[in-house]
């Protein structure tokens, strides 16, 4: 029968479309990268995705992030991800999650219900933690090194960690991956140096916090902020994407090597 995953049956195979109903993928962080990657997923036809994410939208979200639009600020990103989603698929099932995720929030979340991790989160602390939980799990994972002040989509590759270089965010958890014993981690990352921001307050979220209310961290307490662009972010999902997706499809063998 005719449907919106039609094309991609095309492609895949009817098997494999049930393979991918049937997946479940958890994506911890749904902003600049997260959230075009919960879109390609469910326009992928993933049947069941977790979001974990407490931060809202803010206006300086619209120029990079898919689920900020003007009548979204303001709104939770797991929230509107999750009305975004089933606009795509009515019956994707959606557990959403407002949590910071870190260690003392962990438990939580039992990765052994996971057919694919994608760590798309900012805090070295988090990421880690998502590493060491999926690691006990057996459950495949990818990571997000550092997206921010970049702007050249042909430096990104997914490597192993320890094939990684350039990246500041790589080589922090590089070296404390190491100190816990993991061999191997698939990550995405830039090997273009990071430009630096123009300073000017005119426009800084420091003088000018336009946070929604109630937002957990706001951006004042960042060490810097930093600029960033949609198209580069894109460019990141389709990553992101192909690792999940084709994770799911890669025992079916055929065309899964070449997702886009």
């Amino acid at each position: 029968m005719l449907n919106q995953f039609s094309r991609t049956q095309l492609l895949f195979g009817k098997e494999a479309m049930e393979r991918l109903y049937n997946a479940r993928v958890a994506v911890f962080g749904v902003g600049g990268v997260g959230g075009y990657t919960v879109e390609a997923l469910a326009r992928s036809g993933i049947g069941t995705l977790d979001l974990i994410d407490d931060d809202k939208v803010c206006l300086t979200n619209l120029n990079r992030q898919i689920l900020a639009t003007r009548k979204t600020v303001g709104k939770y990103k797991v929230d509107v991800a999750e009305e975004r989603i089933h606009d795509i698929n009515p019956d994707a099932v959606v557990n959403t999650y407002k949590t910071f995720y870190m260690p003392d929030t962990a438990d939580q979340f039992d990765f052994s219900q996971y057919d694919y991790v994608v760590d798309a989160i900012d805090t070295v602390k988090g990421k880690l933690e998502l590493v060491m939980q999926a690691q006990a799990t057996g459950t495949p994972i990818i990571s997000c090194m550092g997206a921010g002040n970049k702007l050249d989509a042909s430096a990104l590759e997914v490597a192993d960690i320890y094939d990684t270089s350039v990246c500041p965010l790589a080589r922090v958890m590089r070296a404390e991956l190491r100190k816990r014993g993991v061999k191997h981690l698939k990550v995405v990352y830039s090997k273009e140096p990071a430009l630096t921001p123009i300073d000017d307050m005119t426009i800084s979220c420091r003088t000018h916090c336009i946070c929604p209310p109630d937002t957990a961290r706001k951006c004042t307490q960042r060490r810097q902020v930093p600029g960033s662009t949609r198209h580069y972010r894109a460019f990141w999902q389709r990553r992101c994407r192909a690792a999940a997706a084709g994770a799911v499809l890669k025992p079916q063998g055929g065309n899964c090597a070449v997702l886009p």
